[in-house]
């Protein structure tokens, strides 16, 4: 007997846009579980580990499920809106696209020259006061003390773990969550200020490392509204992940020693 394939959706449907409940919610669903993950199990697990490094390690650990946890929270949202995980249903249900020029419509080419001033600013607002941080819950200074570099040196294992949780941090996780999934989905509640409502949620979010808020706050201005004007989530997945080359590449360095 001859069967009959079902069609699959070979164009996306159009992007739903959230109410205030629905941004909410998908906020914390991303958001609880990192600070829960952060100030709750990973003390816990620290008590079964052994050494000075045991919490980083932990938090390490930890906070890359979460960053895993919010990338299959993408696939789940976009999988229910769209109804297929086709690549090119998923690139444009997330802005997955070279950045477009607003006056002339084109994608990519010249466009792409927006990243380097946005790196640059980035990499500007590294520069400003922050709060005071706990050495142990802070990668970049644990990786300057002492402990830290004796812990990572010649340790390739737990270099492929950091380079992971680079990778869902600002590929698969953050940005593609806050700026792919979130950001073309808020017009509808927030009209032309949706980027700055979502760079609030952005500072918001980071319960897990919550002396950080104000400068993720400026961080995520920077992000969010030139990938709304150039409707490109790659905008800010490019650009922030430029801090995880350069932290990759003091890792590195570190596990070289």
């Amino acid at each position: 007997m001859a069967t009959t394939e079902l069609a699959r959706p070979t164009t996306s449907q159009p992007i739903r846009q959230y109410g205030p409940a629905g941004i909410l919610a998908t906020w914390a669903a991303a958001a609880l579980p990192m600070g829960a993950l952060a100030w709750l199990v990973a003390p816990w697990l620290a008590h079964r580990l052994e050494g000075p490094t045991a919490l980083p390690r932990a938090l390490i650990l930890m906070l890359t499920a979460g960053l895993i946890w919010q990338f299959l929270l993408v696939v789940i949202l976009v999988r229910r809106e769209q109804g297929t995980l086709r690549w090119p249903v998923v690139k444009d249900a997330l802005w997955l696209h070279a950045p477009l020029r607003p006056k002339t419509g084109r994608r990519g080419g010249r466009a792409w020259l927006i990243v380097i001033p946005l790196i640059v600013a980035l990499a500007a607002e590294e520069m400003l006061p922050i709060l005071p941080t706990p050495v142990t819950r802070d990668m970049g200074l644990f990786l300057s003390s002492h402990a830290g570099q004796s812990f990572l040196s010649g340790n390739w294992g737990w270099f492929a773990i950091i380079i992971a949780l680079q990778i869902f941090n600002t590929v698969l996780g953050e940005e593609l969550l806050f700026r792919g999934l979130l950001l073309p989905r808020m017009a509808g509640t927030f009209g032309r200020w949706d980027w700055a409502a979502n760079g609030v949620l952005f500072a918001l979010y980071h319960l897990h490392v919550p002396w950080v808020i104000p400068q993720a706050f400026v961080d995520s201005l920077i992000l969010a509204y030139p990938s709304r004007r150039c409707r490109s989530a790659l905008i800010g997945i490019v650009v922030h992940s430029a801090q995880s080359v350069v932290f990759a590449g003091l890792a590195l360095a570190v596990v070289l020693k």
